[in-house]
């Protein structure tokens, strides 16, 4: 079993490293998206070239790799699902083909908890909606978000679930160590905020 969830890590994590925000980016001729704003692969930095379309398809990419993942290996046991997901987070964080320098993983977060529990991918959207729309910054939406879903899958759905949300969660917040200094020293940038 412990081969079987090696393999499901790997699996998650191989999809999980492809870089979609960089390679949307230059395939429309937009260059390299790390040399502009926060330097992330990320929705929101590809937010930053001024094209819409291409941030919008970044954020559906980067979640659907993680619910993939999490799918196909939760056709052979719920163990293989969770590892599957974990794989995909830290591939998107930690891709080998980037020297390891990925994402922030919100959306491959995000797609992963819809694979696991779409109901409380639900309240992730309504809480990360809602702050960035009260208050324009991504990065506090999706701090908000992260501290919400381990609470809300611990009500809601299994404790593994949870379990794995609040390693994913902390992770989050290490990722996002230099936005939260900026978000209290007031120099945060906001959403649609070119750099």
């Amino acid at each position: 079993m412990t081969y079987s969830l090696l393999l499901a890590l790997v699996f998650g994590y191989l999809l999980g490293s492809i870089p979609f925000g960089l390679l949307l980016t230059r395939a429309a001729g937009l260059g390299d998206v790390r040399k502009i704003g926060s330097g992330n692969i990320g929705a929101t930095n590809v937010l930053r070239t001024g094209n819409k379309g291409l941030a919008a398809a970044t954020l559906l990419l980067d979640a659907l790799k993680g619910t993939a993942a999490v799918l196909i290996s939760g056709h052979f046991s719920p163990e293989l699902a969770i590892w599957a997901g974990l794989g995909a987070f830290l591939g998107h964080l930690f891709p080998a083909w980037l020297g390891f320098k990925g994402g922030k993983g919100v959306a491959t977060y995000l797609g992963v908890l819809i694979a696991l529990a779409w109901q409380v991918a639900l309240i992730f959207a309504i809480v990360w909606l809602v702050m960035a729309f009260l208050f324009r910054y991504s990065s506090l939406a999706a701090l908000t978000a992260a501290v919400v879903v381990p609470i809300a899958l611990y009500l809601f759905s299994t404790p593994q679930n949870a379990a794995l949300f609040v390693v994913m969660s902390i992770i989050v917040f290490i990722k996002h160590r230099e936005n939260i200094s900026r978000l209290l020293a007031g120099n945060e940038g906001k959403i649609g905020a070119r750099e």
